[in-house]
């Protein structure tokens, strides 16, 4: 009986980490596709990869996962480009990657 409670927390377990898994790679996402809009280059393939997870601590001192993604993009159809950012949970806490040009001044 208690096999069972154990395989059952352990399912419980591995859905849960799985679940955040998909939120967090679906937030990057948006992100990446968001920036590159802004910046008015080509997001190339349409999709995020996982570069990385570790624990870290949050501002409040509780351990939680950090994930890492990468993604790629083009300025002119030819160049591919990587971009980085990486969540805390559902904070953005670093990113690299295309910008938004900067508006340029009348001399």
């Amino acid at each position: 009986m208690s096999g069972l409670i154990l395989l059952m927390i352990a399912a419980a377990a591995a859905f849960a980490f799985w679940s955040a898994s998909r939120a967090a790679a679906e937030r990057a996402g948006r992100i990446g596709r968001q920036a590159c809009r802004a910046a008015g280059v080509q997001w190339l393939d349409q999709t995020v990869h996982a570069a990385g997870l570790r624990l870290r601590r949050g501002d409040d001192g509780r351990l939680g996962f950090e994930r890492s993604f990468r993604f790629e993009y083009s300025e002119d159809g030819v160049e591919r480009h990587v971009g980085r950012l990486v969540l805390r949970g559902d904070t953005l806490v670093s990113f690299s990657g295309p910008v938004r040009a900067a508006d340029t001044l009348p001399h």
